[in-house]
């Protein structure tokens, strides 16, 4: 991997935005890249705005700050229509219960019904970050192994490990249908 790699990850509290970040970036170094993330988000506890920006590369990162995403993870609505315009030849991985992609534009949208999954197979809206966790692992194949996003994301979620490794799996088949 010579060139450096862009993830822009945006929705409300509460979705796991940040814990996606976080399981990117240290899957990242197990991969044996460099990798940076910034967190921002707005002063409420829960429901507010979050960003997380992970950047990943083979050589020195000269900027943590995501201005040309590769991947844009939009859960929300307001994140969509926040952040659409910074990229220009990535792809954009929209939750449908949440968004209404522009279909103008001349980049690559790709549904994912992440929390809808979550919902039907496991019962709680809870596991949704782990369902885009999974469809990650299938888009950046070649760049990170699924296996290391799945050891990252088990060591960052503390807790029930077994729904989570399913809803990363579901994730992981949902993607592939693209």
């Amino acid at each position: 991997m010579a060139k450096r790699t862009e993830v822009l990850v945006s929705g409300f509290g509460g979705q796991g935005v940040v814990r996606i970040g976080q399981t990117l970036s240290t899957a990242a170094v197990y991969q044996g890249l460099n990798t940076t993330m910034l967190v921002s988000h707005g002063t409420e506890t829960r429901g507010g705005y979050v960003r997380t920006q992970v950047v990943m590369a083979s050589d020195i990162i000269d900027s943590p700050v995501v201005e040309n995403p590769d991947y844009f993870v939009a859960l929300s609505k307001a994140a969509y229509n926040r952040f659409i315009s910074l990229v220009k030849e990535g792809t954009v991985i929209y939750d449908p219960a949440y968004v209404e992609p522009d279909a103008s534009l001349p980049i690559k949208q790709i549904p994912l019904a992440a929390r809808d999954t979550a919902v039907k197979e496991l019962g709680r809206e809870l596991y949704a970050n782990a369902v885009v966790l999974g469809a990650m692992a299938r888009m950046m194949t070649g760049l990170v192994d699924k296996e290391n996003i799945l050891k990252a994301m088990l060591e960052r979620i503390p807790r029930f490990h077994e729904e989570n490794k399913k809803a990363f799996e579901l994730g992981y088949a949902l993607m592939s249908k693209e």
